[in-house]
């Protein structure tokens, strides 16, 4: 056996003893024991344990590899993933206003993809097992919404219709303001009859739409999603953001730091979570490299009452991203990236000198890279808000507000 002391947390959440030693489920300033192994300990006994150890408080934790960190309290989480974004800026020699962690609320999650597969004696659907192909039922789990929840049942009558033995469904669950929106990937080809017993569940669970391979199964009512005074139905498994709490709070920040401007470019637009409730006061132009999805947030404009002009571009802003003279007509940016960040637009952002960029991201190290881009060229970085929307993992997101050095603030 093999004893060591928990130093710190890694960005996956295991314990970090020296060596370093890597201790899944333990927490800073605990020791512990355990066999050693190539990855690290196994047999894991905590022989003195952390005053911010608690008891997970979902049954499937133990099993269930969709949450890392409901071992540890609540505060030590929030400070953790605070900790991540402050290590990242560090980095690139970077310091700012880092605010404490905003986190969403428990039974929360209106987005989730199950694993669904058939058995001997069925089906049964749920998360993958930790570090597993095994999938684990989570009939309790406390993450999502009850209405998500819901489709688990959902899932497992998917996947006795068309699924095979030796593969499983994915089933992308969105709740809607009018039921679930689901999408399912890794099933049989649709033929026929398989269409028939698509069409009869669909009906069955009241879903508001059911995709099959990105092929429409049925859409008894269109799924709409609120965002400001519109409404938008996505695309089948278009992104959407986790929590209707962690949208609302991204939004007030972006909001926040736009101020009154006028004119806005919201980049990486999506279906228009920022575009649509920034046009209450500002024009804006949207730019997605989904068409479908610049189709969703036009239509949702379209129908919406009281809001100021929308200008959408299909653009793929990896390849093509909005050149200086472009983006100098506008007064703020909005900029909300994939995890790779945006390093082509970055660099044409920090020639244009917009006056004011809210920087959305949900990797603090591709965020790093880009304000330490932004800031050689002038701008200051104001502030950083971590975000939670997936509440006990891993994963962190954040806001950060830049302006131009000679703009008050």
């Amino acid at each position: 056996m093999t004893t060591v002391t928990i130093e710190r947390l890694g960005q996956q959440g295991d314990g970090i003893a020296p060596g370093p030693v890597f201790v899944p489920l333990a927490l800073p300033g605990e020791v512990v024991s355990g066999t050693q192994a190539e990855s690290g300990l196994t047999d894991i006994r905590i022989e003195t344990p952390s005053p911010d150890r608690v008891s997970p408080p979902c049954p499937h934790f133990r099993s269930c590899g969709g949450c890392q960190m409901q071992h540890a309290s609540d505060s030590l989480v929030a400070d953790w993933k605070r900790d991540i974004i402050a290590a990242a800026l560090k980095s690139h020699g970077l310091e700012t206003d880092l605010r404490p962690t905003v986190t969403s609320p428990d039974h929360s999650r209106r987005r989730a993809t199950f694993a669904a597969r058939r058995t001997k004696k069925g089906a049964m659907a749920g998360f993958h097992a930790r570090k597993s192909d095994a999938i684990i039922a989570v009939p309790e789990c406390i993450l999502v919404t009850p209405a998500l929840r819901t489709g688990l049942k959902v899932s497992e009558d998917l996947a006795l219709a068309g699924a095979s033995r030796k593969t499983a469904l994915a089933v992308t669950v969105t709740e809607s303001l009018e039921g679930l929106d689901v999408a399912v990937t890794g099933g049989k080809p649709l033929d026929g009859p398989l269409r028939i017993v698509l069409a009869a569940l669909c009906e069955q669970h009241r879903l508001a739409r059911l995709t099959w391979e990105d092929e429409l199964i049925g859409m008894r009512v269109p799924p709409a999603q609120p965002m400001g005074k519109a409404r938008v139905v996505p695309p089948p498994g278009a992104f959407l953001q986790a929590t209707e709490h962690g949208q609302q709070t991204l939004t007030d920040l972006v909001a926040e730091t736009v101020g009154n401007a006028k004119s806005v470019a919201d980049l990486f637009a999506g279906c228009g979570t920022f575009a649509l409730p920034l046009a209450q006061t500002a024009e804006v132009l949207a730019v997605e490299g989904s068409a479908d999805m610049m189709a969703s947030l036009d239509a949702g404009w379209r129908q919406a009452q009281g809001l100021k002009r929308i200008v959408t571009e299909t653009r793929d802003l990896f390849r093509r991203p909005l050149l200086p003279d472009e983006l100098a007509r506008y007064d703020a940016v909005v900029i909300d990236p994939p995890r790779a960040g945006a390093a082509a637009q970055i660099a044409e952002l920090a020639i244009a000198q917009v006056p004011v960029i809210a920087h959305v991201s949900c990797n603090p190290q591709t965020f790093a890279r880009d304000a330490e881009t932004l800031i050689k060229a002038g701008y200051v970085l104001d502030r950083v808000q971590p975000v939670d929307q997936f509440r006990w993992s891993a994963h962190v997101e954040l806001v950060g507000a830049f302006r131009l050095a000679h703009i008050a603030r």
